[in-house]
Formats: structure tokens, C-alpha cells, sequence
């Protein structure tokens, strides 16, 4: 845990220096100081109300803030870059401070409430998986408000006392890169764009569908095994196996795992290991024929290869037992990966429908060890008296049973005092009389003249099948095959490929009988149910928010359509970096929304305000959205480039639960780009433009490599 928590604040500390070095590298030296203010203060008043909140820092927490590195520096950076645009345009720091926070007031609100509905429904989520991720979205909602509040009030009144001095030379370290060839480039492009609106919308649409379409080609993973040296063993023999054996056999697994390498193992026999992890699920308890181990590998490296390759050497070296090698999991705990349930009214059908499942479902490729509850069956001696000679030997069928009961449960001879409480003395036959079948028919009864009778004499003893257990779910019946799968395998391609095979079979179920899926799949459709709970009234109060904001329905929904849009993006980025479609897949998406919104936000906020500053009557023309696409884009391309900075140290540290999280929101912002700086500009342009032709845009008047942060001027 202390190894796991220090990589953790390693990775926030590289996350803080990486979105510094991008802030300098587009803003100058003197702007990033200004703009990187914002992560102390932001993050220690995330500690604060973590603090009220009784969330203590620990692995979700601390990932939250992570997370929140490069979403809370978004409106820093807007308020940094206004008031130095305020400032070069002749105006006093009192003046552009007071223009700035005018200016940004409401459209940096909207954009921070609507990242803290699209992060809500983590937090509001009940059930394990909401406990499991819900600190996460508190710190990221927690960082984002405390970002406003310091962008609109601290940082401004900073920017305009320390970057309002005199205009220094320009170079990467005072001004941030600059290239007027690019500038000139790329206000020729947004002119063309501009020009024929539905060219914007064209290009803007190419990569959202392309996401939606490899959405398909995505495999499904609720959540994805971790990155740990450790892992764990269980070995289940049938039910009448005794402790002896299960120990024997237990052996032979600690030799096998000792020559993979094994650094330590424990061993535990007739019950469940400790929780030694959050969500392993010991449910055993009292059962000899059980036995499980936690194993300590010198490292994680390889692992998930010599639990492969110890299943196979274990299946061949005892057949006889079921042997599982279970890596440790993430997210809500299940017992087996896959569970087919069956239910129904009578034992006997179930059991036959269970064994056809469990045929079926052993020959999927992926599958190791399957396991049927009603095919677990008990070894039962059943007793048949024959009352003549009973009769004639003095005992009657009652003696019988009661002086066979008293040699095999055993028979209170005495009682002894421990404390104040009294504890009887039994005393039966020795186990290995207990055992044999053999053994139990010599057992002599005692008639009332005191001759010792032979059981067999009077009794005959046949051994059969007893159903073990009968479980029952919402007081059905219920028949559950399970499927383990070899360490590594995705458990939604074997259920695929289960549901395929049973398909093609003659498989069918009897009226009055029904199948349902339990294990990962069952726990990720109640995650996912649980996490879209809440989603409809966020959505609304979304909505509303941008409604608000905007004063205009056309507006808002112009917005949400880069919300919608901007799940594909998400889509991309976890094709490209080989990930699967899976719970934090799911939320990283969610999180991607709110992201992807900001800086479509801050482009229309900005036409809409060069709009409403127009002499009345005045209709802004084409000419009029590239000059204000243009000054956002330097906005939209620091706040872009500082969120993929703050999520790469969780892609770099690798793994399988957190790159596919942030993989899906850094990759997602980058085609947002092109969503802020392209479909809203055009759409914007279709409703609100007049038919004029665009004019030449002079460069030369200043430096425009920072993109954005001069002011074009028509010529």
C-alpha cells in the first residue's frame, strides 16, 4: 500500500510538472508562474474538503486529483490569457481585471458546472462499485470549483499586477512559442472553413463517426485484473474428501508453486484465505475438502505468464481436484467470472439442465474449471432395518438407529468446566471407522440382555448420491454452473463465446424455467445500472445550465452535440492504445464530456459576446468568427495540451485499470479540439451569419504564432 500511494504522488508530481512545462512552452515563463498558482491553491482546498468530508487519501482519492490536474488549470489559463489580452490592448490592469471577470464570469461557471454533472453520477453512485471509485469524482468536482473560485478572483488580480509591466522582447521564455507562418496558415484554414460552414461540420464529424464505428471492435472488461506480485490459490476436492487428502494434494501444489518461484506461501485448510484484499470473497468455512493459499512472487513482472503456465502443470499433476490460479481482481467482488444461473421448481431437472450447461461451457477454450452447485453431491449411507430379525435379536428399529448414531456422532460420557460454561464429552468410533463403508456394517449393537449384535444382521447399509445444498436466489431454486477462465482472458469473450456454442446447441429450457447470467457480467450491468441512476436528472440539470448560460436552446444544444460527439472521440483513443470497453472505460468517458464541452463553451461565449458587442442592428458577419475563433485558439489549445499533460503520468506507469480512464479523456479532448475550433464555429456561422465574403486578415501587425493571442485585424 505505502509502494502503491508513493507511485501515486509521483505520478501528481509529474502530472504538475508536465502541465507547467505546457503552459510555458505556449504562454512564456511569467504567464506559466502566474497560471500554475492555481495547482497549490486548487489542491490544498481539495485536501480541505476531503477533510470535511471524511474522505481520507488514499489510492482514490489521490488519483482524483491527478485527474483534476489538468481540468482545474483550464479556467486559470483563460483568465491569465484575457487579462493579458485586455492589458495589450491599451487598457489599465483595475480595467482589464474588471473586463475579464465581466467577460468570463458566466461562461467559465457553465463550463465548470457542467464537468461537475458530467463527474456527479460517480460520486452519487451507491452500491461497491461507487464506494470502490466515488473519491475519485469529489476530488475532481472539489478541484474544478475551487479552480473558478481562484480563477476569478486571485489569479486575475495577480496576472494584471505581474504581467501588466512593460511588454519584454519576444521569445519562448517571456512570450511562449510563436510562428507567424503558422498563424497565417492557420487563419487561412479557419477562413476556408469559415467560408462554406459545411466544410467545418464535415471535418468535424470524420473522427466522431470513426469512433463510433470502432466502438464495435472493442472488447469488454468490467474491470481489469491488478498489477500486484501476489495472487491466489484455491483447491476444492468433492465433497467427502477429508482434511487429510485436501492437505495431500495441497502439498503437491506448494512444490509446484515453489519451483515457479514462489517467494511465500500461505496455507489455509477447510476454510477461505483472510480478506487480505478488498474484494476477495471468503465464503468458505468448516469445509475439509477445501484449501486455499496466498502466494508472494519475488515481483509483478511475468506473472500473468506463470499463472498460465502453472494452471496447466497443476491440472496435469492432480486430476483429481480443482485447482484455480486467480489473479487478484479490481472492482466488486464475484465468485467465479462466469455463472450461468438456472432456475426452477424440481431438483432433478435442474440438476440434468446444469450438467448440459456445464458440458457446454467446458469446452469454451478459455474456460479451466467448471463447477455445477447441484452436481456437488454428498456420499449418504442409507439404512434399511429388518424388523423380523430386529424383532428376534431384542432391538427394536429406534435402538437401531440410536446406538448407530451414538458410535458415529458420538455419545455424551462426560461433561468438563471451562470458565463458567459446561462442555459435553463425546466419545465415537475413530475416523477410520467413520469412513469405511465396511467398517460401519461390523459396527456391533447392544440388545437390552447385554449380547453384542452384528449391524448387518439386522440392517442393510447402500451407499448413494445426496444433493449437498440447495441453493436457493429470491426463494427460487436455483441450479449455478461456474466458469473459471485461465488468468488474463477477458471473461465477456468466454460468456460470447458460451452463448454462441449453447445457440448452436439443442439446448432448451422447459416451461417454468429460466436462465440468467451472474459473476462479472452480472456485476458490471448492475455497476453500470447504478452509475447511469442518476444520469437523466443530470442531464436535465445540464441542460438547464447551458440554457441559462447562453439565453438560447440552439446554443445549448449546439454544446451538447460536442458532448455526444465527443464520446466517440473517447471510442478512439481506446482502439488506438489496444484497451477494452470497461468500467473505468465507462467513467473516463463521462468525465470526457464534461472536458469536451469547456472549450466549445469558451468559442461560443466568445461569438456570442463579439455578437452582442456590435452597434445595434449589426449582424456579425464571417469575417467577424474567424478573428474571434482565431483569439480563442490559443485557449482552446493550452487547455487541451495541459489535460493530456496531467493524464500522461497514468498512461506512462502502464498497467490495465487506470490508462484506459485516462486514455479515453486525453485522447477524447484532442479530437475536441477540433470539435470547439471547427463545429461550433461553423454551425454558428450557419445560424447566425450573414452571406459576406471573408476578408483578408493582415498577420503582420504582431507577432500571431501565439494563435489567439493577438487580434487579427480586417483588412
Amino acid at each position: 500500500m505505502t509502494n502503491r500511494l508513493s507511485s501515486l504522488v509521483g505520478n501528481l508530481v509529474l502530472g504538475v510538472i508536465a502541465v507547467v512545462c505546457v503552459i510555458w512552452f505556449l504562454m512564456g515563463f511569467r504567464s506559466a508562474l502566474v497560471v500554475a498558482l492555481a495547482l497549490p491553491l486548487s489542491g490544498f482546498s481539495v485536501l480541505f474538503g476531503l477533510r470535511i468530508l471524511g474522505i481520507p487519501i488514499h489510492q482514490m482519492s489521490i488519483t482524483g486529483m491527478i485527474i483534476a490536474i489538468g481540468l482545474l488549470i483550464d479556467n486559470a489559463i483563460v483568465a491569465v490569457d484575457e487579462v493579458t489580452a485586455e492589458m495589450k490592448l491599451g487598457h489599465d490592469p483595475r480595467s482589464a481585471l474588471s473586463n475579464t471577470v465581466r467577460h468570463l464570469a458566466v461562461p467559465l461557471l457553465g463550463s465548470t458546472v457542467t464537468t461537475a454533472l458530467a463527474f456527479a453520477p460517480i460520486a452519487m453512485m451507491p452500491g461497491p462499485a461507487g464506494e470502490f471509485v466515488g473519491a475519485i469524482s469529489i476530488s475532481v468536482i472539489l478541484a474544478v470549483f475551487s479552480s473558478l473560485f481562484f480563477s476569478l478572483t486571485v489569479i486575475p488580480v495577480i496576472a494584471a499586477k505581474f504581467l501588466g509591466g512593460k511588454t519584454v522582447a519576444s521569445s519562448i521564455w517571456q512570450q511562449g512559442f510563436s510562428s507567424r507562418r503558422l498563424a497565417s496558415g492557420y487563419i487561412n484554414v479557419v477562413g476556408w472553413m469559415i467560408e462554406r460552414p459545411y466544410r467545418g461540420v464535415l471535418v468535424s464529424l470524420m473522427l466522431p463517426m470513426l469512433g463510433f464505428f470502432v466502438f464495435s471492435k472493442l472488447p469488454e472488461q468490467f474491470f481489469p485484473a491488478a498489477d500486484r506480485d501476489q495472487f491466489y490459490v484455491e483447491v476444492e476436492l468433492s465433497s467427502d474428501a477429508s482434511i487429510e487428502k485436501t492437505q495431500n494434494v495441497s502439498l503437491q501444489v506448494d512444490r509446484l508453486l515453489q519451483d515457479a518461484g514462489a517467494k511465500k506461501i500461505s496455507w489455509f485448510y477447510g476454510e477461505s484465505a483472510p480478506v487480505f484484499y478488498y474484494n476477495i470473497v471468503g465464503s468458505r468455512r468448516g469445509s475439509p475438502h477445501f484449501a486455499a493459499a496466498v502466494v508472494q512472487m519475488p515481483s509483478a513482472d511475468g506473472i500473468l505468464k506463470k499463472l498460465r503456465d502453472l494452471q496447466r502443470r497443476v491440472d496435469a499433476a492432480v486430476p483429481e481436484a480443482r485447482v484455480l490460479m486467480r489473479q487478484l481482481e479490481q472492482g466488486p467482488p464475484f465468485t467465479a467470472p462466469i455463472e450461468v444461473r438456472l432456475f426452477g421448481p424440481d431438483l432433478q431437472r435442474l440438476t440434468e439442465l446444469g450438467d448440459q450447461v456445464r458440458v457446454i461451457l467446458s469446452k469454451v477454450p478459455s474456460v479451466t474449471h467448471t463447477k455445477s452447485l447441484l452436481g456437488e453431491s454428498l456420499a449418504t449411507v442409507s439404512l434399511k432395518v429388518d424388523e423380523a430379525n430386529a424383532t428376534m435379536a431384542g432391538l427394536r428399529p429406534s435402538d437401531v438407529s440410536d446406538q448407530l448414531f451414538d458410535h458415529l456422532e458420538g455419545a455424551i460420557a462426560g461433561r468438563i468446566i471451562e470458565d463458567t460454561e459446561q462442555i459435553p464429552v463425546r466419545v465415537r468410533i475413530g475416523e477410520q471407522a467413520r469412513g469405511e463403508l465396511s467398517l460401519v456394517k461390523s459396527i456391533e449393537l447392544t440388545n437390552p440382555s447385554g449380547q453384542r449384535i452384528p449391524l448387518a444382521s439386522v440392517a442393510t447399509t447402500t451407499l448413494q448420491p445426496e444433493i449437498a445444498v440447495i441453493p436457493r436466489r429470491d426463494r427460487q431454486r436455483m441450479n449455478e454452473v461456474a466458469g473459471y477462465v485461465a488468468a488474463g482472458t477477458l471473461p465477456s469473450l468466454a460468456l460470447n463465446e458460451f452463448n454462441r456454442r449453447l445457440a448452436e446447441s439443442d439446448f432448451e429450457l422447459p416451461p417454468g424455467y429460466r436462465l440468467d447470467y451472474g459473476g462479472e457480467a452480472s456485476q458490471r450491468n448492475q455497476a453500470v445500472g447504478n452509475l447511469m441512476a442518476n444520469v437523466g436528472l443530470l442531464v436535465i440539470a445540464m441542460i438547464a445550465t447551458l440554457v441559462l448560460s447562453f439565453r438560447s436552446f440552439r446554443m445549448a444544444g449546439l454544446v451538447l452535440t460536442v458532448a455526444a460527439l465527443s464520446t466517440g472521440l473517447g471510442m478512439i483513443g481506446l482502439y488506438v492504445g489496444g484497451f477494452p470497453f470497461g468500467f473505468m472505460a465507462i467513467i473516463g468517458t463521462m468525465g470526457l464530456i464534461g472536458v469536451a464541452i469547456n472549450d466549445s463553451i469558451v468559442v461560443l461565449a466568445a461569438l456570442r459576446a463579439h455578437e452582442k458587442g456590435l452597434q445595434d442592428g449589426a449582424v456579425i458577419d464571417r469575417s467577424d468568427v474567424v478573428t474571434v475563433v482565431t483569439k480563442c485558439t490559443r485557449h482552446v489549445v493550452a487547455t487541451t495540451l495541459t489535460t493530456i499533460a496531467g493524464f500522461s503520468p497514468l498512461i506512462i506507469a502502464g498497467g490495465k485499470f487506470w490508462p484506459p480512464l485516462a486514455v479515453a479523456i486525453a485522447g477524447g479532448v484532442s479530437g475536441a479540439t477540433l470539435l470547439a475550433l471547427c463545429l461550433v464555429p461553423s454551425v454558428f456561422t450557419m445560424i447566425r451569419c450573414e452571406r459576406k465574403p471573408i476578408h483578408r486578415i493582415n498577420t503582420q501587425t504582431e507577432s500571431t504564432a501565439e494563435i489567439g493571442n493577438s487580434r487579427p485585424q480586417i483588412a
